[in-house]
């Protein structure tokens, strides 16, 4: 069985490479997919944190959901974000003719 360590180490490489991918790449949306990335891991720390806080003695050996709970809620925000995102995405390319994110400088059309 895996220990909260690794879970975390995992999480935590997930999230540096979609900061990476958020600081290092142009493509609007290779941008996009890294913000979900790091969104990934970030679900992950909290599944791993309530999995491994179930056998606190303070929850009298009862299961703790709360962090699986907030996934849920995440899940439903990401949803909400890539249609408004994907949305976004495809107005800027009918407006410009372009996804690099250099060419995006200004709001004027």
């Amino acid at each position: 069985m895996a220990s909260l360590n690794e879970f975390l180490f995992i999480s935590g490489l997930l999230f540096a490479i979609g900061l990476a991918g958020v600081i290092i790449r142009r493509n609007i949306i290779v941008i996009f997919m890294s913000l979900e990335l790091m969104l990934a891991a970030a679900s992950l720390t909290l599944v791993a944190f309530s999995r491994f806080h179930a056998n606190n003695p303070l929850n009298n050996g009862l299961p703790d959901y709360n962090g699986q709970v907030f996934v849920f809620f995440i899940i439903t925000v990401a949803a909400a974000e890539v249609a408004v995102g994907l949305a976004i995405i495809v107005a800027l390319y009918r407006a410009r003719q372009t996804i690099n994110v250099e060419d995006l400088t200004s709001m004027r059309g």
